[in-house]
């Protein structure tokens, strides 16, 4: 650059409208969008790294689309090409990949190429960018102000990040006022201009969350405005510019806000109206669909989304709603309007107030075996016995139900491969409550049925399978423990509001249970993993090998009492949520550690954490019946067993609830809720689990009959045993268990539980 150039460059910059010259250079000074570049976001790290993907920022106008784009510019190693779709074509397109290809050739430095408007590009100019970014050549970083799902390429949409930018709060747009009267470099800071509260309050107000609006109306009043002559020659101050609401109410007009029937418009209504139908809100749903009709919408559409919602939301809980909403489509049709606003209302209301089911979704569930599972024969016995009966004996064996009383009798219908697949999950609204009870048994009855076929004891199946699809027909009223964690991962990340954007800490993350279900409900914030052990760090790293550097959780490793030196490079860092399951069982100070997690939470913040209490766990003597064991045996076999949960120097079972209470006493300034849940799975006692609880200890821990033995003989434990040998092995038991859940919110809007015992 020659000093021609440079002094053009910088007359340039200093006549720059006043909303261009104090435009961020970098991310710190960057006002507003905390929920995508506040710390720890997944945005904010992936400029820091400069490891940026194609981007694509969706806003309003004067959000900081543009800003960004420009921060990444001032950080970014790449090369960094700017284009205006208003007024770039093919042609600057192709200059600027052969730019990136030189670079990339011949200095091994990547290209950024940013394109401001891009829903201005028509299809071809955006097909000419797609291979370009699909094999690397230059990072897209995009900027619009309209949806990009339906202005730009679907398929360069697919290979870019969305992000989408909310209108500036009142906050934000004061800072960014009062910055520019202050700056002296690139606003009025040398000018010594001044606004009035009430001036700036309605620039404010009227600037609608966009920045540039504010800007340029703060420069036309400051630029307008007379020097004041009450300056006072004893100081070396300048002429005064003061800003009043007179003025600011001329520098400024109120903006009409448009609405696009073709776009979102159109799409966010007609949503409001099915979540409002299907969360059973007439008076919402009315109002919906009252906003549709004036807008113009056509009738017909409502009615085709009504019969879908009648079959997918309401389903067999009220079989009479897919009629009713037909038949007031027929209505309209033949009336038309204005009289069809009545069936439209009719039919709207009696979807909103009728019982939900979506149980019909069991069809998508067997279609998806269907493509995954391998092609399975049709019975012999459900095969047609029409053609060759004869030959092959097709058909032998079929019970004809119309022959039985209640026309039903307990046969096989699924192949033998599917023995035990389970679709049809029936609720217990409305009329599916009466499916739900004689479907449950009738299954029942076939499971007892397919066993007295096999003539084999229950053990044989369940121990000894000669057909693994059978073994899962007799296990599948047996619950799950998978299952059981599901629902209370679910339950912890459910407990407050998460926004996408949201920044999580997973404590005791171990297998990563909860860790990898926040990373896919914060696919714009961030989430960090608390592993325990080296071991369950590097596990945890290896399972995120796959995602890319960015998208990956930050995993910690150290216990509670760590954390503040693990988090020393962040000192800003709060988290939106903190979660944990089992995070105390293996602390010495559960206060220090319950104070030291809520002082990582935002003004926001949550907190939940599940903790088992092991001194709650089952007892083996409440399972079977003592008699046979005489009065002072049995007496003796329950003191014992019971001395195990109350032993003071095992740290695993010398605390409860209330200890946790009396911990959380001390900890000021937040909130807490200790919720007991009684819990429990189904369980088969096997050969295997007997010998862990009468053999000798496989860990650190003495196996349960090594702690009877410190109260017992050895003689007395073995009865024991064989007591419990002969009641229990290869029965179905249900084992007990007790969780406590710690729940911390500034506002305590935690969801309560019909089992949570206080």
């Amino acid at each position: 650059m020659n000093l021609f150039e440079q002094a053009r460059k910088e007359r340039m910059e200093s006549d720059a409208p006043l909303a261009a010259r104090m435009r961020p250079r970098v991310l710190d000074d960057f006002v507003g969008q905390e929920a995508i570049v506040g710390p720890g976001r997944l945005l904010r790290r992936a400029i820091q790294a400069d490891q940026l993907s194609s981007l694509i920022f969706y806003g309003p106008p004067g959000t900081g689309k543009t800003t960004l784009a420009q921060v990444i510019a001032n950080t970014t190693a790449a090369h960094f090409i700017a284009l205006n779709a208003v007024l770039a074509g093919v042609k600057d397109i192709r200059a600027a990949i052969d730019q990136a290809q030189e670079r990339l050739a011949l200095h091994n430095q990547r290209t950024i190429l940013f394109v401001d408007e891009v829903h201005r590009f028509n299809k071809a100019q955006q097909d000419a960018l797609l291979p370009w970014v699909e094999n690397g050549t230059v990072i897209f970083v995009g900027a619009t102000t309209e949806n990009p799902y339906f202005e730009v390429n679907k398929a360069l949409v697919s290979r870019s990040r969305i992000f989408q930018l909310k209108p500036l709060n009142e906050d934000h747009l004061r800072q960014i006022a009062r910055h520019a009267l202050a700056d002296p470099e690139r606003g009025y800071g040398k000018r010594n201009a001044t606004i009035d509260e009430d001036a700036l309050d309605h620039l404010v107000s009227v600037s609608n969350g966009d920045a540039r609006a504010l800007l340029n109306a703060l420069e036309l009043a400051a630029e307008t405005t007379p020097v004041s002559t009450s300056s006072t020659k004893a100081t070396d101050s300048p002429p005064e510019i003061r800003i009043t609401m007179e003025i600011a109410e001329e520098s400024i007009q109120r903006r009409a806000v448009l609405y696009d029937k073709e776009g979102d418009y159109h799409f966010d209504t007609i949503s409001a109206y099915i979540k409002s139908l299907r969360g059973s809100d007439p008076d919402a749903a009315l109002y919906w669909l009252a906003k549709m009709i004036y807008a113009g919408e056509d009738p017909r559409f409502i009615f085709r989304r009504m019969i879908i919602f009648a079959g997918e939301d309401v389903g067999m809980a009220d079989p009479q709603a897919i009629q009713v909403v037909t038949a007031c489509a027929a209505a309209f049709d033949r009336i038309g309007l204005p009289e069809g606003h009545f069936p439209l209302a009719h039919a709207t209301i009696y979807l909103a107030t009728a019982e939900k089911s979506n149980s019909a979704m069991a069809f998508f569930d067997a279609l998806e075996t269907i493509r995954n599972e391998p092609e399975s024969d049709v019975p012999n016995h459900l095969r047609d016995a029409n053609r060759d009966k004869e030959g092959f004996g097709h058909g032998e064996g079929y019970l004809y139900p119309h022959a039985y009383r209640e026309h039903w009798v307990a046969q096989q219908y699924l192949p033998d491969s599917m023995q035990g697949k389970v679709f049809y999950r029936p609720s217990e609204r409305g009329d599916e409550a009466r499916v739900q009870r004689q479907v449950t048994q009738r299954r029942e009855a076939q499971l007892a049925a397919m066993m007295d076929e096999t003539g084999a004891p229950p053990e044989i199946l369940t121990f000894s399978p000669q057909d693994s699809a059978r073994e899962r027909w007799l296990q599948r009223t047996i619950s799950n423990a998978g299952a059981e964690l599901a629902r209370l991962r679910d339950r912890l990340l459910s407990t407050a509001p998460l926004p996408r954007h949201g920044v999580l800490l997973d404590v005791n993350a171990a297998s990563g249970l909860l860790t990898w279900e926040a990373v896919r409900r914060l696919p714009e914030g961030g989430v960090y993993a608390l592993a325990y052990t080296a071991d369950e760090a590097q596990a945890l790293r290896d399972q995120a090998a796959s995602l890319s550097p960015v998208d990956r959780p930050q995993v910690l490793e150290g216990l509670l009492a760590s954390l503040p030196h693990l988090l020393a490079d962040e000192p800003s860092l709060r988290f939106d949520g903190i979660v944990g399951r089992n995070a105390l069982l293996r602390s010495s100070d559960r206060a220090g550690d319950l104070a030291r997690l809520a002082g990582l939470l935002s003004a926001d913040g949550w907190l939940a954490l599940a903790e088992r209490i092991p001194r709650h766990t089952q007892r083996i003597y409440a399972l079977i019946d003592c008699a046979g064991l005489g009065d002072d045996l049995a007496q003796r076999f329950r003191a014992a067993e019971e001395a195990i949960y109350r032993d003071t120097r095992d740290e695993l079972v010398n605390w409860d609830e209330e200890d946790l209470r009396t911990a959380l006493g001390k900890i000021e300034n937040r909130a807490w809720d200790v919720q007991l849940l009684a819990g429990g799975m189904d369980m088969q006692v096997t050969p295997a689990l007997l010998a862990r609880w009468f053999g000798p200890a496989t860990g650190e821990r003495p196996s349960y009959a090594q702690r009877l033995a410190e109260k017992l003989t050895k003689e007395e434990v073995d009865t024991i045993e064989a007591l419990v040998r002969a009641q229990l092995l290869h029965q179905q038991i249900r084992w007990e268990s007790r969780t406590a859940l710690i729940l911390s919110s500034p506002l305590m809007a935690l969801p309560d539980s019909g089992a949570a015992q206080k």
